[in-house]
């Protein structure tokens, strides 16, 4: 386990107020608010969306609304990844990160499918459905976030 680095105030109300959010109805396209990076979050996030899998824990990669190159989703909602959030509220100094493939990431306590990379120049989440194990899709995460986003 490492210890997560990084500024440590965060702007009230910022804590990931809806991260994901799931359409009714029969559309295959699945609500997920985007994050506003900008300038080098910005730029590693975008290049982050070009180096994703098209297919992670057996699901196909899908479109999201509103298009954003800060957001995937694969298969209905059940796992959604957003680049260029800010840092977790939950997220401690000294808060204990697990290290999976050289990548850190931060479970967040009160949300436990929630898991935050540390330690880069943009923060990214990703929520992980109850169906899928999250050391596999972290492991199968580890190289794109590691190649993209730099420490």
């Amino acid at each position: 386990m490492r210890k997560a680095k990084g500024p440590v105030g965060t702007t009230p109300g910022v804590a990931i107020v809806a991260a994901l959010a799931l359409l009714a109805g029969c559309s295959s396209t699945v609500h997920v608010e985007p994050p506003t990076p900008a300038g080098e979050a910005a730029a590693a996030c975008r290049t982050l969306d070009a180096a994703l899998p098209k297919t992670l824990d057996g699901l196909d990669r899908t479109d999201s609304e509103p298009p954003s190159p800060y957001v995937a989703v694969w298969g209905d909602g059940q796992i959604a990844l957003r680049c260029g959030v800010p840092r977790p509220a939950a997220m401690e100094p000294t808060a204990e990160v697990a290290d999976i493939n050289g990548v850190g990431w931060f479970q967040d306590p009160r949300r436990p499918a929630l898991f935050t990379s540390t330690n880069r120049v943009a923060y990214v989440e990703v929520t992980i459905g109850k169906d899928h194990q999250p050391g596999a899709v972290l492991v199968d995460l580890a190289g794109p976030v590691k190649s993209s986003i730099p420490e």
